[in-house]
């Protein structure tokens, strides 16, 4: 594993789910990490865990909410070194949501691009700001959703592409002060955001399975490692790309979710919205 002994990050939604994942390899690496979230009780659970697993750790924790600019300059000013500098952040912090189309309402697609793209947005902006003097790395957790679309997720996937293509410009625009900006790409995760399917809905996760290559549903900490190589020396040369971390999942086609989507909104809701024989399996 690569090493970032001394760096200071940031990983906003870092309590649970990938965003643990994320902080515990930093960890492991050597970085001082400070998990930023809404939950302080979480934090604090996660930080504890994280100490009694790695010898040495740092771990600190800071209340944050993405969508305020206030918030998320403060939870980079709680994660900089003693001169002010912080040299790594993840914006993981997100929210995902399914749905018939025509059934959305736009406040539902106003909050997930809030939390989506203008948190990350907010996470990234504030890194930056103290990145400038020395350089440093910015990951953003987006999903294959920004990349393979699919039925029912026209608000998490919008939100996903819209971040990944501002990661592509600020990662243009940052280049010249140091500043390294990439996205992460995973692919379902067993976790926090996806027990309900995981306990409940074997057959859409055999799905998932079906589209991957490698054939394996992955764990948090796959993400936390393409994310402590994007965060160190070893992929200096890499800068303003979407890696997807999946199993191979965007080689195929997106998940069938029709199941999970009639489970939520019932058959006479969905039956009414959308046209039957046309799903990914028909």
């Amino acid at each position: 594993m690569a090493r970032l002994d001394g760096g200071h990050a940031l990983v906003t939604g870092g309590g649970t789910g990938i965003g643990l994942g994320i902080a515990r390899r930093l960890a492991e690496a050597g970085a001082v990490v400070t998990i930023a979230g809404r939950r302080v009780e979480v934090l604090d659970e996660a930080a504890d865990l994280l100490r009694a697993d790695i010898s040495g750790a740092e771990i600190r924790t800071v209340g944050c909410d993405v969508t305020d600019a206030e918030s998320t300059e403060a939870a980079a000013a709680a994660a900089s070194d003693s001169d002010g500098r912080l040299q790594i952040a993840v914006a993981n912090a997100g929210m995902g949501t399914g749905g018939p189309f025509l059934l959305m309402e736009a406040e539902t697609l106003r909050n997930v691009l809030d939390i989506n793209v203008v948190g990350a947005f907010n996470t990234m902006k504030s890194a930056g700001l103290r990145m400038r003097d020395s350089g440093g790395s910015i990951i953003a957790i987006s999903s294959i959703a920004g990349a393979l679309g699919g039925r029912f997720r026209a608000a998490y996937g919008a939100s996903k592409a819209g971040l990944d293509m501002m990661v592509r410009s600020a990662a243009d625009e940052l280049g010249g002060f140091g500043i390294r900006i990439n996205s992460i790409r995973p692919g379902v995760v067993e976790s926090e955001a996806t027990a309900l399917m995981f306990e409940h809905m074997p057959h859409v996760i055999d799905d998932y399975v079906r589209q991957m290559p490698l054939g394996f549903v992955g764990d948090p900490e796959d993400i936390g490692d393409a994310a402590v190589w994007l965060a160190s020396s070893e992929s200096r040369w890499v800068t303003g790309q979407q890696i997807a971390v999946d199993g191979g999942h965007t080689l195929r086609r997106a998940p069938d979710l029709e199941a999970a989507i009639r489970a939520r909104w019932g058959d006479e809701a969905f039956a009414a919205v959308v046209k039957p024989g046309f799903g990914p399996n028909r």
